[in-house]
């Protein structure tokens, strides 16, 4: 008897065992035929057995149908129409298929995503190697679970609009920080947002836990966040503006002489602007763009916020302040009504709140933003 008679005829033996585990048997011989003589058979032919198994399978229980899965998912050459009736059959059967088997296309995917259940989706989340265009339909389900698995999946492909639109839902879902943190597709954009945002939660639960002061916490967490983040560096070669050409003499007189109000009204003066503002900046810690309003502000709280938090005496905010209207506002004289608001603000405020408003001003904005974010989310939610 010819292999393939004997074939026909062990599937007709089997086709009348009408035992759950003649049924078990029957279907796996009729897919490991299927799958050893592919290239024998004709396109109808194919069609006949997926046709076959599909109708074979409803019979079994879902054990077996487990077992029938487990060994389709893994075999490029399984029944195409069977492995997508296992997909789509109840998430212990589907498992194994959507976790490994290569025959399910994108579309068949995101119709799973579509109309199974948020276990099916879990499922799809955890492939090896997922598209832009099904990651994009596992986040759009909203779902926190769902969308965690994907983020845990580092060989998922994620677009930048679907990681910039999560790192955003991250300041108000804590479960998406870690993995998200975790991805190695983050911008460096995207990631120092995200290094600000877990710093600024982790800031909220160590204030909400200990009675610390926040300034010396925001020192640590601001230093730990630079390190990681490890600070991009302008690294371009193109002509140097005058600002960086200040800031450059800037710090070098810094280096070799202790910067003081008396340096900078001397360089204020000399109508030497962008010395003064880099001076500032090297003295006060304070960079763009917070520098020009706390120098230029109307009211002049800002600077004589700075000024008492540097110990800069009475006398000599006076005059910083009237020759930083003048340069700020194209030469008009201030008027000293206005000189009188803010001398009594730099003797009504303490020096010790001035150093910790002064520290804050220091801080990275991204840092600072993320914090004022998460203090406008808890008070909406409180």
């Amino acid at each position: 008897m010819e292999d393939q008679d004997r074939d026909l005829h062990s599937l007709l033996q089997l086709a009348l065992n009408k035992s759950i585990e003649g049924r078990e048997l029957l279907s796996s011989q009729i897919a490991q035929l299927s799958m050893e003589r592919d290239h024998e058979l004709s396109d109808q032919e194919r069609d006949l057995i997926a046709q076959i198994l599909e109708k074979l399978i409803h019979e079994f229980e879902a054990p077996i149908r487990s077992r029938l899965s487990e060994r389709l998912s893994r075999n490029p050459a399984a029944p195409r129409a069977l492995v997508i009736a296992l997909a789509n059959d109840e998430i212990e059967v589907a498992r194994p298929i959507l976790l490994r088997s290569a025959l399910l296309s994108d579309g068949e995917l995101i119709r799973i995503i579509q109309h199974r259940s948020r276990q099916h989706q879990i499922a799809i989340a955890r492939r090896r190697e997922l598209s832009e265009a099904v990651s994009d339909e596992l986040v759009g389900t909203n779902d926190r679970s769902v969308i965690t698995a994907l983020l845990e999946n580092q060989s998922a492909k994620i677009s930048e609009a679907a990681l910039s639109y999560l790192t955003e839902q991250a300041e108000h879902i804590d479960e998406f920080q870690e993995p998200l943190v975790r991805r190695h597709d983050l911008t460096s954009e995207l990631a120092n947002r995200l290094y600000w945002l877990v710093a600024a939660n982790l800031r909220a639960d160590i204030l909400a836990a200990y009675d610390i002061h926040p300034t010396p916490l925001d020192d640590e967490l601001e230093a730990a966040v630079a390190e990681v983040a490890n600070d991009t560096v302008d690294k371009t070669n193109g002509p140097r503006n005058m600002e960086a050409t200040a800031s450059d003499l800037a710090r070098c007189m810094a280096a070799e002489q202790r910067v003081n109000a008396a340096l900078l009204i001397k360089t204020l003066r000399q109508s030497e602007i962008p010395l003064f503002e880099a001076l500032f900046e090297e003295w006060s810690g304070i960079s763009m763009p917070r520098r020009t309003e706390v120098l230029y502000g109307p009211g002049g709280e800002g600077l004589a916020i700075a000024c008492l938090a540097l110990g800069v005496s009475k006398q000599d905010f006076a005059t910083l302040f009237l020759l930083t209207r003048s340069a700020g506002s194209a030469g008009r004289r201030t008027s000293p009504a206005d000189l009188s608001r803010a001398t009594r603000l730099y003797d009504q405020a303490s020096r010790q709140d001035a150093e910790h408003v002064l520290r804050s001003w220091q801080r990275n904005e991204d840092f600072q933003a993320a914090v004022e974010d998460l203090e406008i989310a808890k008070a909406k939610r409180g």
